[in-house]
């Protein structure tokens, strides 16, 4: 999907000059392995590369709080980002939940350790998402829509990492590939779950990156890479031709719900 500034206008929420638009979340929304980091932003590796700097940048909202940071969980979150939120704030994104599933130790075992020893992790995280993750996310959506009221929310999901069924992939085998990806679906699919609860809007980006994925030859995110924190996690190019048109899509749909109502 090819996004220009005059459509990225279009797709903003009404009167985007009247917009107060606060970025909370994890990594994947800070921007972390996109580059070009804004040195005040220290280990939340905020960068200009991220997805909501693009829609800011080209939509400017009346006021623009990014408050995402890598590492972030549900918790922290709550405890150290929604002071960016009043009810003033219009217009609300996040990413947030793959941490508090221990991503990056899951990640950690399946590079270093043997193929049942990653789908044990696999299988431990999946048992965290369905379980625990559910109501974590409930209690956080809870206060965000305590904190901003009349705000229109999107939650953005999480990439599979590697392209199904390929072949010739150099690293983790197929098998770990496999776990892997169906991990991201059950991540994704409890992380919709509570945005449905919540009345929010729920935005896949597994679509937008499908074909883009490790081992695709058209990666938008990075493998095992230096610095070792910008693994799995995407590119520049993850953030401007997958988050971000899976930002304005959910953004459409939020503005066509309303009208509809």
């Amino acid at each position: 999907m090819t996004i220009t500034a005059g459509s990225l206008a279009a797709a903003g929420p009404a009167s985007a000059a009247a917009t107060n638009y606060v970025a909370l979340g994890d990594s994947y929304s800070s921007g972390t392995g996109a580059g070009s980091y804004d040195p005040a932003s220290g280990n939340c590796k905020r960068s200009a590369n991220a997805y909501p700097k693009l829609w800011a940048a080209a939509n400017s909202p009346a006021s623009f709080n990014f408050a995402a940071c890598s590492g972030a969980t549900t918790s922290s979150v709550a405890s150290g980002q929604l002071g960016a939120l009043s009810s003033s704030t219009s217009f609300v994104s996040i990413t947030v939940g793959g941490n508090d599933a221990g991503f990056a130790k899951v990640m950690e075992t399946c590079v270093l350790q043997s193929t049942s020893s990653c789908e044990t992790a696999v299988a431990n995280a999946e048992t965290f998402m369905r379980n625990t993750l559910p109501g974590r996310l409930d209690s956080l959506y809870g206060s965000i829509r305590s904190k901003s009221p009349s705000a229109r929310v999107v939650v953005l999901g999480y990439p599979r990492l590697y392209i199904p069924n390929s072949s010739g992939c150099v690293g983790l085998n197929q098998t770990k590939r496999a776990v892997l990806n169906r991990a991201a679906d059950t991540l994704n699919t409890s992380v919709s779950g509570a945005v449905s609860r919540a009345g929010f809007v729920f935005s896949d980006v597994r679509d937008e990156f499908s074909g883009h994925e490790l081992c695709s030859g058209h990666d938008w995110l990075h493998s095992l890479t230096y610095p070792i924190g910008d693994s799995y996690h995407p590119t520049a190019r993850g953030q401007a031709n997958g988050y971000l048109p899976g930002l304005n899509s959910a953004v459409n749909r939020s503005l066509a719900l309303r009208k509809a109502g």
